[in-house]
């Protein structure tokens, strides 16, 4: 696929995400925004990161050598739009809303793009492990904290969404922990 179509298809995402019926719909539960809207616009920056002019990707390189700088990059901003205050801002203040629709595409989507390939596979198995702990541990939380953790959701919304991610976290473990056993590596030549 070519840079332009990645572009256009990180566009498309975006802007099917400020249609204004989509825009309510997502932001009308918390299961909208984390685990809908949050997630669309990091795959849309993803997107775009394969669009990059290649004499940008290889200066970019320079800096993220082994992928783990874009990761923590990654990790730090997207962390950032999870905690439920900065939900409750972005959803409240139209300043923090265009900061989270410029960050989560530029700062956690782009540098996963760049980064994924160029890390080690055990960082990968490290990154799907935290990611499935994380689910775990938020909803969790969600599901025990006796009260509203955003202003802007009910009790009801905060709980079901402490469900789903923890039957996110049981499919994804499923999903890679099958891949662990199914995919198979290319035959190597033998040597006599």
């Amino acid at each position: 696929m070519s840079g332009k179509r990645y572009a256009v298809g990180g566009a498309f995402f975006m802007a099917i995400l400020v249609l204004p019926p989509v825009l309510r719909w997502m932001e009308s539960s918390m299961i909208g925004v984390m685990l809908g809207q949050i997630p669309v616009l990091v795959v849309a920056g993803w997107l775009f990161g394969f669009a990059l002019p290649r004499r940008f990707i290889e200066w970019l390189n320079c800096w993220n050598e082994n992928g783990l700088p874009g990761l923590l990059l990654a990790i730090s901003v997207l962390t950032f739009w999870l905690l439920p205050r900065s939900v409750d801002a972005s959803l409240n203040e139209p300043l923090l809303r265009l900061a989270k629709w410029m960050m989560l595409p530029l700062l956690v989507g782009m540098p996963l793009s760049l980064s994924w390939k160029r890390l080690h596979p055990i960082a990968r198995g490290i990154v799907h492990t935290n990611v499935i702990s994380m689910l775990v541990v938020m909803g969790w939380l969600y599901l025990s904290v006796p009260v509203r953790v955003c202003n802007s959701y009910l009790l009801s919304q905060q709980n079901a969404l402490g469900r789903m991610m923890i039957a996110l976290a049981i499919v994804l473990a499923a999903f890679w922990s099958l891949r662990l056993f199914v995919v198979t590596t290319p035959n190597e030549p033998t040597t006599r």
